[in-house]
C-alpha cells in the first residue's frame, strides 16, 4: 500500500499542504473497462471540489 498519496488538484476537499491527499480511501477508474494502459486512461473518482 502507498505510504503517501500525492495530488496536485488543490481545489479538492482532500488536498493538503505538500500536495498530500487526506482521503481515507482512493477510488480510481479506467475509461477502458477493467484495464488501463496509461494514466491518461484513468480518473480519480475520489475528487470532491471545495465549496
Amino acid at each position: 500500500m502507498a505510504k503517501d498519496v500525492l495530488c496536485e488538484v488543490n481545489n479538492c476537499v482532500y488536498w493538503s499542504n505538500g500536495n498530500k491527499c487526506n482521503a481515507d480511501a482512493i477510488y480510481v477508474v479506467s475509461h477502458k473497462g477493467k484495464q488501463a494502459s496509461t494514466s491518461k486512461e484513468t480518473d480519480c473518482k475520489t475528487f470532491v471540489p471545495e465549496s
